[in-house]
């Protein structure tokens, strides 16, 4: 059966983290973070703080790709570390609440800004409708370029990346030398903080923007096709993290030099908005065509990063096995990404972007909190070496079936201070998100638990196909 291969240097993985961080988070959250928070100064201490907490994350995966580079990211670290069940759950999670909801809301940003944009051009009636054609549009049309084959996909993911990088670096320096701001609206608002209620809210507004930075571990999804991955893998993470915080301050920094607090309160397209008051109606159309061409990097980034966990859980026996094919000649995994722009299509019909925004943060808060503290048992392995229970090989064992992680030739500085302070900051901001929105963050938790079942019907089938109970399937 034909399996991906290694095509992917630093420069595109780099790319990836930075263009699936980059998407609908920075463009749509400050406002709603300024409704929540009230001040601008505590409002950019949270996105600093925020950006903390993604490159101790970063550090802590880099390590745990370079020791297990195969395709699927957090549920091979899982599977391997831990137990399948764990793997098998971040993949369920993943489906619903890590890319396809995501795919679904970044293409409807999308299509929020081209809207707005063109509202005269692309004609009349209700603008919902249009943006929902205009979103499932930009998902059919990438995916397109995604079957296509990883080669030309990483051509166009760069192309993207690189021109949202261009876009923000000229927006900030425009907006700073030929608009009109001013620095007075950083003394603005009335910080909601001093009693239980403020670092309730706190959290929850941690947990949108850890959503905003949600991808700083993209690269290990795609570990099967990263030439020299332990060093290009940990190199790509960081980077592109690094890139990313510097980034995003720039643009909230941006952001409250354009508006006053009161004026971004509960805004979802703030940066039309800042565009607006910095440059007037002409400023406003030509940024916001321009974020919505930044947000197809997102979207392409997905449809590249979403597919390879699907992949990776079917060729293990936990998924449909139909998913875990490569197409001959594109060697992609091609079905599973027909999948995956199905069910974000799905979700484009039925669902906003208000509706998901807390669903989506509290699912993807979880797994990266037990993720990170497998850098402890992968460090152990690596003395006493790999035995695990569900049938691993040993550490430094050749990748193949039923092998576990080989010890990492790359290990994080400052251990062990990254993965503690990322997995105690993270339960802290996801106990105040719960108290602050428990209907949302329980809807989360219950499709955490509806794919405890799921699994061990996988498992049964698993069972039945082989006679033997192995552990995940790696690749090379």
């Amino acid at each position: 059966m034909p399996s991906l291969e290694r095509r992917l240097g630093p420069f595109p993985a780099t790319n990836l983290v930075i263009g699936d961080m980059i998407g609908a988070g920075i463009f749509t959250t400050s406002g709603l973070l300024m409704a929540e928070l009230g001040s601008p100064v505590m409002m950019l201490a949270l996105w600093l703080a925020g950006g903390f907490l993604a490159l101790c994350g970063a550090l802590c995966f880099g390590e745990l790709g370079a020791a297990m580079p195969r395709a699927g990211g957090e549920y091979v670290y899982l599977g391997e570390l831990f137990h399948p069940l764990l793997g098998f759950l971040t993949g369920w999670v993943s489906f619903f609440a890590g890319f396809s909801a995501p795919l679904a809301a970044i293409s409807m940003g999308c299509g929020e800004y081209l809207t707005g944009a063109f509202s005269g051009p692309v004609g009349s009636g209700d603008p919902a409708i249009r943006v929902k054609a205009l979103a499932i549009l930009i998902i059919g049309s990438l995916a397109a370029v995604h079957l296509r084959g990883i080669e030309l996909g990483a051509r166009v993911q760069n192309a993207l990346t690189v021109g949202k990088v261009m876009l923000i670096l000229g927006l900030v320096a425009a907006g700073f030398t030929a608009g009109e701001g001013s620095v007075g609206h950083f003394a603005g608002g009335s910080p909601a903080v001093g009693d239980g209620w403020g670092w309730k809210v706190a959290g929850l507004s941690l947990m949108w923007i850890m959503f905003a930075y949600s991808g700083w571990n993209a690269a290990g999804y795609v570990g099967s096709e990263i030439r020299d991955p332990a060093r290009n893998l940990p190199v790509s993470l960081l980077a592109g993290t690094g890139i990313v915080i510097l980034l995003y301050l720039g643009l909230n920094v941006l952001f409250v030099y354009a508006l006053p607090p009161g004026k971004m309160d509960g805004v979802i397209a703030v940066g039309g908005l800042a565009a607006s008051r910095l440059w007037g109606r002409g400023g406003e159309v030509a940024v916001s065509a321009l974020i919505a061409f930044a947000l197809l990097s997102s979207v392409s980034a997905l449809i590249i990063l979403g597919p390879r966990v699907y992949y990776a859980m079917a060729r293990d026996g936990y998924f449909f096995r139909s998913f875990g094919e490569v197409h001959p000649q594109s060697r992609v995994p091609s079905r599973a990404i027909l999948l995956q722009c199905g069910m974000a299509a799905v979700l484009v019909v039925t669902g906003t972007f208000e509706q998901i925004l807390t669903y989506m943060g509290f699912c993807l808060g979880i797994f990266p909190i037990v993720t990170v503290l497998g850098v402890f048992r992968l460090r152990r392995m690596g003395s006493v070496g790999w035995n695990s229970k569900s049938g691993g090989g040993q550490i430094g064992a050749p990748e193949g079936p039923g092998t576990g992680p080989a010890e990492a030739s790359y290990r994080m500085p400052l251990y062990p201070l990254p993965p503690l302070v990322f997995a105690l900051a993270s339960c802290l901001i996801l106990v105040l998100a719960y108290l602050e929105r428990p209907v949302e963050s329980s809807i989360a938790l219950g499709t955490v638990g509806l794919g405890i079942p799921v699994f061990f019907l996988f498992r049964r089938r698993r069972r039945q196909a082989t006679g033997v109970s192995r552990a995940p399937a790696t690749e090379s």
